[in-house]
């Protein structure tokens, strides 16, 4: 039995085109770009999100 459950939602580091490497949360509900080049790193999908960049790690 399980007193304190654990959260759904992760936080993602992902890695774009231009080799930045940003922190994304896993459950976005609006677009995200990269902070450096504009590049569209995930996109909403009423859950878990589109992620179209390439994922490092999932933080949890």
């Amino acid at each position: 039995m399980e007193l304190i459950p654990r959260p759904k939602t992760k936080f993602i580091k992902v890695k774009c085109k231009c080799k930045n490497e940003q922190i994304i949360f896993g459950n976005a509900a609006s677009q995200v770009k990269c902070l450096v080049c504009d590049e569209v790193l995930a996109e909403p999908r009423g859950g878990m999100a589109n992620v179209k960049a390439k994922v490092l790690e999932v933080l949890e």
